[in-house]
């Protein structure tokens, strides 16, 4: 469990340029205080010791504005950036290399028992706000869009964005940056309604054409 806190601390400088020492992470980073916590709960959890996991994820969620369920499988290199309001459910399953940033929801859908939380791969990003819901996979290098609301399973190497989340495909199936051009991701819904204006431009153009090099209209007879 030390070395998955190590990787979990050496991420930090890895995917957030505002870290600029070793002490104020460990003092100040609620990320970094959530999944500590979280490690020990899970432990906890797994040698099957009543109660305390609970505390110790009520407690960090009191000091960190995260909640992470004692149960939820967590894999190395995991990174919460900022973190207010992330909620990561009971049977939640994260891959290695993963950043979440504020405001996320790993949740269900419903009260079934069983498997009702999201499984994320790894290299997984998920932008601010986003809703992952339900027993669904979210594929490897995955990115997110902020206030994304996704529904449904998602293959490797896509980018979803949108309520409901919709996918676009990436162009190489190459590992992408960890970070997330929030600003610049594409919009589907807007991409499709400007090609339809163009079309309805394009053929209004073509009418007017047609109509001016058309002969008079005569009359019967």
């Amino acid at each position: 469990m030390f070395n998955t806190i190590q990787r979990d601390f050496k991420v930090v400088f890895e995917r957030d340029p505002a870290a600029t020492s070793r002490l104020e992470v460990l003092l100040t980073y609620a990320g970094f205080h959530a999944i500590f916590c979280h490690r020990m709960a899970h432990r906890l959890r797994l040698w099957r010791v009543p109660v305390i996991p609970r505390l110790i994820a009520t407690l960090a969620r009191w000091i960190t504005g995260i909640e992470i369920h004692p149960a939820a499988r967590i894999g190395n290199g995991f990174f919460i950036d900022h973190g207010m309001g992330v909620v990561i459910g009971e049977t939640s399953e994260i891959g290695d290399d993963v950043t979440l940033f504020q405001g996320v929801t790993l949740g269900g859908t419903g009260k079934e028992r069983g498997k009702r939380h999201p499984t994320l791969g790894n290299h997984v990003v998920v932008g601010a706000g986003a809703k992952i819901l339900g027993a669904i996979t979210i594929g490897d290098h995955v990115k997110v869009g902020a206030n994304s609301v996704v529904l449904r399973s998602v293959p490797p190497h896509a980018t979803v964005v949108g309520i409901p989340g919709r996918i676009i495909k990436a162009v190489s199936d190459e590992a992408p940056e960890v970070q997330m051009d929030h600003i610049n991701i594409p919009d589907p819904i807007a991409e499709r309604l400007e090609a339809q204006e163009q079309m309805i431009l394009d053929l209004k153009k073509r009418l007017d054409e047609i109509q001016r090099g058309a002969p008079p209209e005569t009359g019967p007879g």
